[in-house]
């Protein structure tokens, strides 16, 4: 009865299920992987961010260049800070309030090649105003902050964009600052959790791609995504086994109807079918059989008359 199964076609079925339910499967457990990675990590970060004013610091050049397990950290470095570039970052909010962050490039030698490092001292509320700004500390100091990956211009506020006053910038990031002073900066920065007033701390972020961002629940998606598919192979398979089930059922029983004529062509015992003239048989008159025949051999005689 399941003879069918042997068929080339259902040979062609059963491979494709078989390769197709595992690689579903596969690709639905490696994004769900992903989605808890994500979430590991958030919560790592939130650690980072609740400690991060109280977590003990380790040294910059220790967690250089940065990975995803050394943004967030806790850092220190020792430098001189130069007041001779003072940068404001505006159009940046802290809790729903808009205003600019206040960058510092701290000169030391702790890093490869001597390179500054960007620093943000604090937050202040309203427009980007150099007047309102702190001096930084003069002389040596250590500086301890989170440590944070570069920007880009995504990261730009809507209004920080495009040409800026001098002493502006619309993102962290050593490309930002490669025309902005003369010497090599750190694609990384730091933000001080521990500021003087009226400076604000600048609370530490998630990197790209580690947060519950929308790529995050976008992960949770595709899960779900690839186990319907799944299931779908399944549930195809089964419909097209029971169909196939069943007509092979229905042929040992004999309930497959046969095959219908095909249309126009005569049925037996109509006036269409192969009879008289149409079977090849010659008709006389009436469409008596043999008279034809018979009027045939008459004519071919030669007339008889007297001598």
């Amino acid at each position: 009865m399941y003879r069918f199964l042997l068929t080339p076609r259902w040979w062609g079925i059963n491979i494709f299920a078989v390769l197709a339910i595992p690689v579903c499967l596969l690709m639905g457990s490696w994004q769900l992987s992903r989605f808890d990675d994500r979430v590991e990590r958030h919560q790592a970060q939130q650690e980072h961010s609740r400690d991060a004013a109280h977590a003990e610091a380790e040294p910059l050049s220790s967690l250089l260049p940065l990975t995803e397990d050394t943004v967030g950290r806790t850092a220190k470095v020792t430098g001189r800070f130069d007041a001779g570039h003072p940068l404001l970052v505006p159009d940046r909010s802290l809790k729903d309030e808009r205003g600019f962050y206040v960058l510092s490039l701290l000169r030391t030698d702790e890093t490869k090649d001597g390179k500054a490092v960007p620093v943000v001292r604090g937050w202040l509320p309203g427009g980007a105003d150099p007047a309102r700004v702190p001096a930084p500390p003069k002389g040596e100091v250590t500086v301890r902050g989170v440590v944070q990956a570069a920007e880009s211009q995504n990261d730009a506020g809507p209004h920080a964009v495009g040409a800026l006053p001098k002493g502006q910038l619309g993102f962290i990031s050593a490309a930002a600052l490669v025309n902005v002073v003369p010497y090599g900066v750190e694609d990384a920065w730091l933000t001080e959790q521990r500021t003087e007033k009226p400076l604000r701390p600048v609370p530490p972020v998630a990197p790209d791609g580690t947060g519950l961002d929308m790529k995050a629940f976008q992960n949770l998606g595709y899960t779900a995504q690839w186990f319907v598919f799944a299931g779908f192979v399944v549930f195809m398979w089964f419909r097209f086994f029971r169909r196939e089930a069943e007509l092979a059922k229905d042929a040992a029983l004999g309930l497959i109807p046969e095959e219908s004529p095909e249309p126009g062509s005569p049925e037996p015992g109509s006036p269409r079918s192969p009879t008289g003239s149409a079977a090849g048989l010659p008709e006389g008159d009436g469409g008596r059989p043999g008279s034809s025949a018979e009027d045939a051999a008459g004519r071919s005689r030669s007339p008889v008359g007297p001598a």
